[in-house]
């Protein structure tokens, strides 16, 4: 029997977005969010615009996100595999944004401002798998 080459694309997301879960067992979710574009440049961060909120070193290429706050409460925390509507790799949870911001992601663009400009500011769906508690109080 033959396989769609979709559905092993679906399956092998699911797998990779669990996030190191024990056994294998998540909780997938989904939400809408504001998807922006940011890069590695000290007028659109701070000083040290290559390391970001929790100490990763950033690398233009590598696809990365940054998540406001708020998200972080969600599960959304340093190291998560998202799934982003348009996309078809995973992103990784690398940094976080200003407290102002909320439900929230930036897609992390290097040092390219023109690319970033371009993608502008979109309400898109984000798909992440959380580990699922094994302290379960009865």
């Amino acid at each position: 029997m033959k396989l769609n080459s979709g559905i092993i694309i679906l399956i092998i997301c699911t797998l990779l977005a669990c996030n190191d879960a024990v056994d294998g067992e998540c909780t997938s979710k989904k939400m809408k969010v504001t998807a922006t574009a940011y890069n590695s440049l000290a007028y659109q961060t701070n000083s040290n615009p290559h390391i970001t909120a929790f100490g990763d070193s950033l690398k233009p290429g590598l696809l990365y996100i940054a998540v406001s706050r708020d998200l972080l409460d969600s599960g959304l925390v340093h190291n998560t595999k998202v799934k982003i509507e348009g996309f078809d790799s995973l992103f990784t949870v690398k940094d976080k944004m200003n407290k102002r911001w909320r439900k929230r992601i930036d897609i992390y663009m290097g040092t390219d401002v023109k690319k970033a400009k371009k993608w502008g500011k979109k309400k898109l769906n984000i798909k992440y798998c959380t580990k699922i508690n094994d302290s379960i109080v009865n």
